[in-house]
């Protein structure tokens, strides 16, 4: 999903030598479609999702990215610099 020499989306993040920062945020998962109060019911339990989180980082770390971790369940500020005119949904 980056650009390559003709600015055409051909590389990955290994490509580029990028890494990850993982964030758990449940608030992604908010349901907006009833009004303006969002609705987190579909949202997994941290039961279920902290297993999930921590499944996705290691399997991302053997595939040979260097991969940062935030700590799942807490109050996090982070900062981003969103580079590209894109964003990207992807869902599985």
């Amino acid at each position: 999903m980056f650009t390559d020499e003709n600015d055409k989306m051909n590389l990955a993040l290994k490509d580029v030598g990028g890494e990850l920062l993982i964030v758990s945020q449940f608030t992604l998962y908010g349901d907006c479609s009833g009004g303006f109060r969002p609705s987190f019911i579909e949202a997994a339990r941290p039961e279920v999702a902290e297993p999930l989180y921590e499944y996705f980082c290691e399997e991302c770390s053997k595939n040979g990215i260097n991969v940062e971790r935030g700590i799942f369940g807490a109050d996090m500020k982070v900062n981003l610099l969103n580079d590209g005119p894109v964003t990207i949904l992807i869902e599985r």
